[in-house]
């Protein structure tokens, strides 16, 4: 939809706002699809979020980067990095009522290891040794080598999460799925109608705070518009993750209509960039990439397209990630120094307004998802940014899948991604850099230096020393930055949009984790 259109259809929506639809005990949010049977060791179509809320971890990521017991209650790490003693919560029982104990957690790793090719992009699944069951609430986990990501890794929302061993398939987690998703979490999955709902319960004799609200009905709202109809008209409580889930126009105007609604944006916690190729032609070009890195005025794509949300993005990685504030130099938007360099590098410009070179144009293609405005938005400003100094973009909008599918054997100019935010940056983005099924992998396989990122990516991975380690990662995202093979767009935020007839919606420490469990209804 336009813009225009959109907030046609919003303001006839806000001519019959209601009263708060809550349910009495219900909180109600929307996804754009169901969440999937909810395997914990397995991807897409399983929904993070939903993973999140019914398995949990060993240990718990905090907002200011470290980690915290949660279902291990404590753990000492060996001299030589490579061994790791937990020691369990008593006490905690799954939703069927097995026992959580070292039993169950050798079990869980045993299911994920044995399905290691699927989780190649996880350098810890592949530097697991051997488990152990010490005693019944004591675990070993023992690497073949030290990796400092290691807790932050058993934190993520998958694959190391904890599923009853009842629960389990003949063939473990991956043969032939899962019976049923059962975990140790707040909220365990009760309902599924396809296409229409995924209903939660709260976890009766749940070992932590238990949720407030008695159940979690998520409604299936593919559309960005018809979800802002939704909250306004009380059909769903609030709007929580990306700043995708409803239009950029739309928060900002609901943002303003208090009493009836508040909303909030997080901090930047990921980077929208589009990856380069550098092993395909014109791209193949540095000086191609560093034009195209001074020709786009993110200022205006940011205030216009993004209706200022997310802030402009000069790196990778934010400078507030850890080991990314390395001091390096953004590309400035310069069109005339775009040109110059294009100019010095035998690019001439030819009758038609598009740079040519041995005979062959200056055309590149920006590959996106065709359904995601936001994507296309941003494609078209590219497209008119680039003309303006003889770059000729096709812009190139194809299913999701398709998008996916040219990430992974890398079929484009440029295309779309983000970084993953916390706890996944740096250490386990860049640790995907060397997997081929990765857009990065496929953006930096041209460049000369591509045998010594993945070296220096093994090196910090392994390294105890922190002074090492941050050299390694300074030398790292410098190399990256001077091969210019990433044109960062804008952070990434997080936002949430409530009706206030429900209270304490706050941010979680990922932008995968909602904190359901902490929401109550407002005194009335």
């Amino acid at each position: 939809m336009t813009k225009l259109a959109t907030l046609a259809v919003a303001a006839m929506a806000a001519s019959f706002l209601g009263p708060p639809q809550t349910a009495a005990g219900q909180l109600t949010y929307s996804w754009p699809s169901n969440v999937g049977p909810l395997n914990p060791h397995l991807y897409a179509p399983n929904q993070m979020f939903a993973q999140a809320s019914v398995y949990e971890p060993l240990v718990k990521y905090r907002g200011d980067g470290s980690v915290e017991p949660w279902l291990a209650t404590s753990w000492t790490i060996s001299e030589d990095g490579r061994t790791y003693d937990f020691v369990l919560r008593p006490g905690v029982t799954f939703s069927d009522g097995t026992p959580f104990d070292a039993k169950a957690v050798k079990a869980n790793f045993d299911a994920i290891l044995a399905n290691r090719p699927r989780h190649a992009w996880l350098d810890l699944v592949q530097q697991i040794e051997r488990t152990e069951v010490v005693g019944p609430l004591a675990f070993r986990l023992v690497l073949k080598a030290p990796h400092y990501p290691t807790l932050l890794e058993l934190s993520l929302p998958r694959p190391f999460r904890f599923l009853s061993p009842s629960a389990m398939g003949p063939g473990g987690t991956t043969a032939v799925g899962i019976r049923a998703p059962v975990g140790t979490g707040p909220w365990r999955l009760v309902d599924t109608q396809l296409g229409v709902s995924d209903t939660f319960e709260s976890t009766p004799g749940y070992w932590g705070p238990r949720p407030i609200f008695d159940r979690l009905v998520v409604k299936v709202i593919p559309d960005p518009n018809t979800r802002v109809i939704a909250l306004q008209t009380g059909e769903i409580d609030f709007v929580y993750g990306a700043a995708g889930q409803i239009p950029s126009e739309a928060l900002v105007r609901l943002r303003d209509m208090a009493p009836n609604f508040a909303a909030a944006v997080s901090p930047p916690l990921a980077t929208r960039v589009l990856a380069m190729n550098s092993a395909r032609f014109p791209t193949d070009d540095r000086a191609v990439r560093l034009a195209i890195n001074h020709a786009v005025d993110k200022d205006t794509l940011v205030r216009t397209v993004l209706d200022g949300i997310e802030p402009r993005a000069d790196f990778l990685f934010a400078p507030r990630v850890p080991y990314a504030d390395v001091g390096l130099k953004p590309y400035g938007f310069d069109r005339a120094a775009a040109s110059r360099m294009l100019d010095a590098a035998g690019w001439t410009l030819g009758r038609d307004g598009v740079r040519e070179k041995d005979g062959r144009r200056l055309a590149v293609e920006i590959d996106f998802v065709g359904t995601n405005a936001q994507q296309r938005a941003i494609a078209e400003v590219l497209q008119s940014d680039l003309s303006r100094v003889g770059i000729d973009v096709r812009l190139i909008g194809e299913e999701e899948s398709s998008i996916l599918a040219r990430q992974k054997d890398g079929r484009f100019g440029l295309i779309f991604g983000e970084t993953w935010g916390p706890p996944y940056d740096p250490a386990s983005f860049i640790s995907s850099m060397r997997t081929p099924s990765h857009a990065d992998y496929q953006a930096q396989v041209g460049l000369p230096e591509k045998p010594g990122i993945d070296a220096t990516i093994a090196e910090v991975l392994a390294t105890t020393d922190e002074t090492e380690r941050r050299r390694l990662y300074a030398k790292l995202l410098t190399t990256l930055h001077e091969a210019a093979i990433y044109l960062p767009i804008s952070h990434a935020v997080a936002i949430e949009v409530h009706r206030t007839s429900i209270t304490d919606v706050g941010f979680g420490a990922t932008i995968n984790e909602i904190p359901f469990a902490a929401m109550r209804p407002a005194a009335r």
